[in-house]
């Protein structure tokens, strides 16, 4: 055989990503995407999982924050340290994260992840950001875009809403007059939790949150943006939106996901 016909090798640049096996998933399935093209009309929402802080996956999670706040580490890789049905438990991070400010690569591959909060704006050393085969994670917080380093991205974007290759809808967003403070839900509002603004990171206070949805190239990816605005003014300051998408900043809905001129 010559050397021209000797097979191809190729490495895995996720050998060291993936968690320990065994008997229990390590993820739940996701079917809120049609992969076809085929979303006219079609409703999607917010996943409503809300996170179980006592599960045994969230303490040993936050111990492993701790760690790696502690230790000064430059790449984190949580995951690892956990089984499949620890895994399993983590819908969301904890905004501990915000602790991580050495952490230049953050590696989430094949989660169940399916919202961040907005303390991964606090990563201010973040330099690329992996969730790669995260397949529950459909959009990122705005406050991502803080993390003035971030260069490198490796994300499912087919996953994403409003992504390139099929276009799917974005959750159609409420209206400012329907939110209160000390009642968020996670199917309504996309977290557990909203204390301050995307933009100016001012303080919210019933009935001033304006949600809207922007996409923005965000490191090496164009990503589905949450922005948490607290006026009309903040609004209107975010950046303009990436070209071949929805060219402003607006709600949602099932005729959202596809630019008029595509």
């Amino acid at each position: 055989m010559s050397e021209e016909d000797q097979p191809r090798l190729f490495s895995n640049r996720w050998a060291d990503a993936v968690g320990p096996g065994g008997d229990e998933p390590a993820r739940d399935r996701c079917h809120c995407l049609d992969r076809r093209g085929e979303h006219s009309g079609k409703q999607v929402g917010f996943h409503p999982d809300r996170q179980d802080t006592s599960a045994p996956g969230w303490l040993h999670l936050l111990q492993l924050i701790d760690e790696a706040a502690a230790d000064g580490r430059e790449v984190f890789k949580p995951l690892v340290e956990l089984s499949p049905g620890e895994r399993r438990q983590i819908v969301t991070l904890p905004s501990a994260i915000a602790e991580l400010t050495a952490v230049r690569h953050l590696v989430l591959y094949g989660s169940n992840l399916v919202r961040v909060p907005p303390e991964i704006g606090a990563m201010t050393s973040l330099e690329e950001f992996s969730p790669y085969t995260s397949y529950r994670l459909h959009w990122l917080p705005y406050e991502i875009t803080r993390c003035a380093g971030l260069r490198e991205s490796t994300v499912s974007t087919r996953a994403l809403y409003g992504n390139v290759k099929y276009r799917p809808p974005f959750p159609l967003l409420r209206r400012a007059d329907e939110w209160a403070l000390a009642a968020v839900e996670p199917h309504r509002w996309g977290a557990e939790a909203i204390r301050s603004c995307s933009v100016c990171d001012g303080p919210l206070e019933d009935g001033r949150l304006r949600q809207v949805w922007i996409s923005l190239v965000v490191a090496t990816d164009v990503l589905p943006l949450l922005v948490n605005a607290c006026s009309a003014e903040c609004v209107a300051a975010l950046p303009a939106p990436a070209e071949g998408y929805v060219t402003t900043p607006h709600r949602g809905g099932p005729d959202i996901g596809r630019p008029a001129r595509y």
